[in-house]
């Protein structure tokens, strides 16, 4: 009978979490509910779940609707009869997200589904399958005689929204967050009754006792609507053709093409015996059509000359190889295949394959089209209230200021002394977790036999595509397995550098030639020397050390670091041990391991455990559980897996094996922690060797077109650095730096020989519009010719072309900025606007004024590029107010190795990150006078005494000090440094 039920995807309304939910009707011995959420369908799937584990403990039985709100008024509840009634009743609702349009006031004519009303929003006329919802408070309406002729169409109605006067009173607070008002002026009606709270069919019986029709009709709606669904069983498209014979036949066919062309006419028997062993699991498992899918979508990115990295554990595949969803040979690697697909596994593969930013829509957009619009949907995510959120939410509708919020949060343990800052934790703590908004997962497509709509309804985002309600768990658990099309930058900086390099060298620069590249030695030199800012995934401070450490010069090596760089290595101590390893056996030496097994599972990485994949192998090689067991110990170290009664089922196995196999309990446990430190923030093998394959690409380009790479850098606005440093970079390999000039610079950055000309983008307070208008016009009716053609031109305003003249962009006129800024200002006078002219036909220039004499500041220039840019095209350190740049360079640490120096150097970076006793310390990278890059490290006391106060030149004092051959300052004193007048505010 309770047929309106809410959970906590009601956003910012229900206050019941799925389990609470369950455990409630557990509580009243209530064995059917209808989960219906306000214009959501997320959380059945969990509820589905929940109830398919705790079947044993009590039998709920579920069905499902939606409550249909518009600007939160309450428009009436669809219940679905059966699956048909859920996919219409989905349909409806994402017809309405997509569209935006407001709904109906009354229900359209479903076929499958029960409507209920509100009583205020009774329909004249009443269709068979619909209602108007009682509620017991509302009994004294029922007089009307408009209504007294439809008791028989009349049903009890007791929604359930929280579980006690606590869950109201977060309701409260919920609603007031969603309409962004303060509580004591949040109206009653647009909040829920305090009696919104799940009771016995007795409790709620006798509730209805004068009116026994209404609860009749109750049970009558709420067992006539039933779901159902199978867990786990596969959802996904069944066939890429129309047949699993014709799926096979192809698969079989392009396969085998690409395996000839990957290994030759003579594949070694290891290469051949893997081929037909995959073909074989995955006919068994039935994947075909996901391979395929994956192989068309890279098929339409090739026809459009989309760059792509296939990665993730589908690099472990030796079919994916040769369909080119992976540029990484799992039998040069060794990569393990039973991480990717094995004959115990129940799941589809999953395939992550990564675009440039700005093709991914496009191959999104193929996709939709190619698999049909009711077939596809982006997989959804539930963004949650987590860290100051709830705080600064709760403090608004407490009516505090800002700045009493901000003290809150700053000081939370000398604030808890007034009643309104103790509810304000209070509830806060309640929040946490608790789901806010939709959002959309990172890179998920859901590609569905039937209609998406059979099991979820979409919502559109502004400009983006349909969304599942649902997310990755929920999806797992249903049986819809996403594909994941994600986007990165590195591969828009090889894309774009290529293009540079054609335009500017008239070279055609192949970057699959990967094999060559592991042998070039200029990238050898560059890994050495960590010397890779702009290259993807190696050019952070962190990433840098790293190499330095290892004394990376190999493809393997770097394949480790890609993992051992990730925070769950670093933190168990696992990191350091394969460094210190590696050494040793560099060295010619041996080292003691934990267990001989360990070694001969992990012999690459010196039987350390570095890759998700050695969770699988430690787990069931070393402790004997199945491959199926293993794979739900690695997915169940992160997340709310963890928490599952498999993973604790999976665990006990671990040690009750490793005991019946005689290992010591100290070996045992300290496998264990190394499994559990690590395995939810760690990569598959074939993910860091994907991520290796195209740092070698991106370091091919640096090594051999270190101006063009750089500018393709810095036209992609990503990477670990400020933009200035990219520009830096590019003036390092010989670059000539120029300021943005109306008839040498596009609006992005661009290249003419070794001359890099600052593109208008950068300028900060420039139009976007405007900026692309410069560029088109140019080079529709060529350069500009002077001041006056520029403003004939283009339609431009009085602090516009101010801009671009303190930038110097006129230079070329051959008169100085002030001059050039007392015409303007002749030109433009009082008015703020210049209309477009049209095109000087007749090179005719205004009449010449005499102007004053106008000298130029010191550092005039710089201070405008400050400015305007964020950054100066002079040597930064010419802006220093005193001279003294120490006694030492990058260059000297290693000779003064354990001795003390003084180094002035300009900030780059800082790492902040805290001592196991939660003490703060930083890392900082700077570069000095002669632009090399040097590292610190500020430990507790000192990092206290001498904070870093903003970017800008800091003098450094301390001891040089190394880990494995890498020079760091251990820093003892650190002073910021004064710049000359006027702008040093611009340092921070």
């Amino acid at each position: 009978m309770f047929w309106n039920c809410h959970s906590y995807f009601s956003f910012r309304y229900g206050t019941l979490s799925i389990n609470d939910l369950f455990e409630q009707a557990k509580t009243h011995r209530i064995h059917k509910l209808i989960l219906t959420d306000i214009n959501n369908t997320s959380g059945y799937i969990d509820l589905l779940r929940t109830c398919e584990e705790n079947r044993d403990e009590w039998d709920l039985k579920i069905a499902l609707g939606v409550e249909f709100r518009q600007d939160n008024q309450l428009l009436y509840i669809a219940l679905a009869q059966n699956n048909d009634g859920f996919e219409e009743i989905n349909r409806y609702l994402s017809y309405h997200n997509r569209t935006k349009k407001p709904f109906r006031n009354h229900s359209p004519a479903f076929g499958d589904t029960y409507i209920v009303y509100p009583l205020d929003n009774t329909p004249d006329r009443l269709r068979e399958n619909e209602f108007i919802g009682v509620k017991s408070q509302e009994f004294s309406q029922l007089v009307s005689p408009s209504l007294r002729e439809k008791k028989d169409k009349m049903v009890a109605w007791k929604p359930v929204t929280f579980k006690n006067r606590q869950g109201f009173n977060l309701h409260r607070l919920f609603r007031a967050i969603d309409l962004n008002t303060i509580l004591s002026k949040l109206s009653v009606s647009y909040q829920a009754n305090p009696d919104e709270m799940m009771c016995s069919e007795a409790e709620f019986s006798e509730a209805f006792k004068q009116f026994p029709e209404l609860i009749r009709n109750a049970k009558k709606i709420t067992e006539g609507c039933e779901i159902s669904f199978k867990l786990g069983t596969d959802k996904n498209k069944k066939y890429f053709f129309k047949s699993k014979y014709e799926d096979r036949e192809y698969l079989l066919n392009e396969a085998s093409k690409g395996f000839r062309e990957r290994y030759g006419a003579k594949p070694g028997a290891l290469a051949l015996d893997r081929f037909d062993r995959e073909l074989s699991v995955i006919e068994k498992k039935n994947f075909e059509a996901y391979y395929l899918i994956a192989h068309d979508i890279i098929k339409y990115a090739d026809s459009q000359g989309f760059a792509h990295v296939g990665r993730g554990s589908g690099a472990n595949s030796i079919i994916a190889y040769c369909l080119g969803i992976t540029d990484v040979d799992p039998i040069e690697l060794d990569l393990y295949f039973e991480r990717f697909l094995n004959t115990e596994r129940t799941t589809p593969p999953d395939f992550d394959i990564d675009f440039s930013w700005k093709d991914r829509d496009k191959v999104t957009q193929y996709i939709f089209d190619r698999f049909g619009q009711n077939h596809v949907a982006l997989l959804g995510t539930q963004a949650t209230y987590q860290g100051k959120s709830p705080i600064r939410e709760l403090g608004k509708v407490m009516g505090l200021p800002k700045e009493e919020i901000d003290k809150i949060i700053k000081y939370p343990n000398e604030r808890q002394n007034d009643d309104i800052t103790r509810l304000i934790f209070k509830y806060a703590d309640l929040m946490r977790d608790m789901p806010n908004h939709l959002s959309v997962h990172a890179g998920g497509v859901l590609i569905t036999e039937k209609p998406i709509y059979a099991y979820t309804a979409t919502d559109v985002p502004p400009k983006g595509f349909p969304v599942a309600h649902f997310e990755m768990h929920s999806a797992e658990d249903l049986g819809v397995y996403k594909l994941d099309i994600l986007s990165q930058r590195g591969l828009g900086h090889i894309k774009d550098s290529k293009q540079l390099i054609k335009q500017n060298q008239k070279i055609t620069v192949d970057t699959s030639r990967f094999q060559e590249f592991k042998k070039d030695p200029k990238i050898r030199k560059l890994l050495t020397e960590g010397n890779c800012m702009g290259c993807f995934y190696v050019e952070s401070p962190a990433m840098r050390m790293l190499l330095g450490k290892l004394g990376c010069e190999d493809y393997l090596t770097l394949v480790a670091a890609s993992s051992i760089i990730r925070p769950g290595v670093a933190r168990s101590g696992m990191m350091r041990a394969y460094i210190e390893r590696h050494h040793i056996v560099r060295n010619g030496g041996t080292y003691e391991s934990i267990h001989p097994k360990m070694d001969e599972l992990m012999a690459d990485t010196y039987g350390v455990m570095v890759y998700q994949e050695d969770v699988i192998k430690v787990a069931h090689h070393f402790a004997g559980i199945t491959l199926t067991q293993a794979d739900v110990l690695r997915r169940g170290m992160s997340g709310k897996y963890r928490s599952r009664k498999e993973f604790q089922a999976v665990k006990d196995q671990f040690f009750d094996n490793c005991k019946n196999f005689g290992y010591p309990d100290h070996v045992t446990q300290r496998v264990w922690f190394e499994i559990e430190s690590f395995a939810g923030y760690s990569f598959a093998k074939g993910h860091s060797a994907s991520y290796a394959v195209e740092s070698y690409q991106s370091l091919y380009l640096k090594a051999h077109f270190p101006l063009e790479f750089m500018v393709g850098v810095i036209n992609n606005f990503g990477g670990f650095y400020r933009t200035e440093f990219y520009f830096h970079e590019a003036r390092m390999w010989g670059a000539e730096i120029e300021a943005p000039c109306i008839n040498k610079s596009e609006y992005l950055t661009h290249i003419y020989g070794k001359s890099v000309y600052i593109g208008l983008i950068h300028l900060k307070d420039l139009e976007q519009k405007l900026g692309e208008l410069i560029v088109q016009e140019r080079k529709i009716n060529g350069v500009y010719k002077s001041l006056d053609n520029f403003i004939r031109r283009i339609p431009i305003g009085l602090e516009q072309i101010r801009i671009l003249v303190r930038i110097g962009a006129f230079r070329f006129i051959g008169k100085s900025k002030k001059e050039l800024l007392w015409e303007i200002q002749l030109y433009f006078g009082k008015r703020t606007v210049k209309p477009n002219l049209g095109i000087d036909l007749f090179d005719e220039e205004p009449e010449q004024f005499t102007l004053p004499n106008l000298a130029d500041e010191p550092h005039e220039d710089a201070f405008d590029e400050l400015e305007l840019l964020g950054f100066p095209l002079c040597d930064p350190f010419d802006l220093l107010k005193e001279r003294d740049f120490g006694d030492s360079y990058s260059r000297d640490l290693i000779p003064k190795l354990h001795k003390n120096v003084n180094i002035v150097g300009y900030l780059v970076t800082t790492k902040d990150t805290s001592t196991k006793n939660g003490d703060r310390m930083h890392f900082g990278t700077f570069y000095d006078q002669k632009g090399k890059a040097f590292d610190t490290v500020n430990f507790p006391p000192v990092a206290k005494r001498f904070p870093f106060r903003g970017k800008g030149f800091y003098r450094v004092i301390g001891k040089v000090v190394e880990d494995f051959g890498y020079p760091m300052i251990e820093v003892s004193a650190m002073y910021k440094l004064p710049m000359v007048e006027r702008y040093s505010e611009a340092f921070g």
